[in-house]
């Protein structure tokens, strides 16, 4: 247990920041997840509304910095060359 009133402070920073970080980890995964499982399903229109809202967040992310501006980009890239992938199957 830390004795001094800054490492005490330290640790609850890192509790809060941990459980942030997560949340917004889980988040992202979530929303990946949505897109992809639309895009495996075939439904061109889910998949399209999974993707506007997975370009909202991950971009809102970046601003919030969480997310880094290339990281959302590459991964917003992804997902939709998935999603152009089906309308030309």
């Amino acid at each position: 247990m830390a004795h001094h009133k800054s490492a005490i402070k330290r640790i609850r920073q890192t509790v809060k920041r941990t459980a942030r970080n997560r949340y917004y980890k889980t988040r992202i995964k979530n929303i990946t997840k949505a897109v992809i499982a639309a895009v495996e399903s075939g439904d061109k229109e889910a998949a399209e509304k999974a993707m506007r809202v997975a370009n909202r967040e991950l971009h809102k992310y970046v601003s919030k910095g969480i997310l880094k501006k290339n990281t959302a980009a590459r991964k917003v890239s992804r997902l939709q060359t998935k999603v152009n992938g089906l309308g030309a199957a």
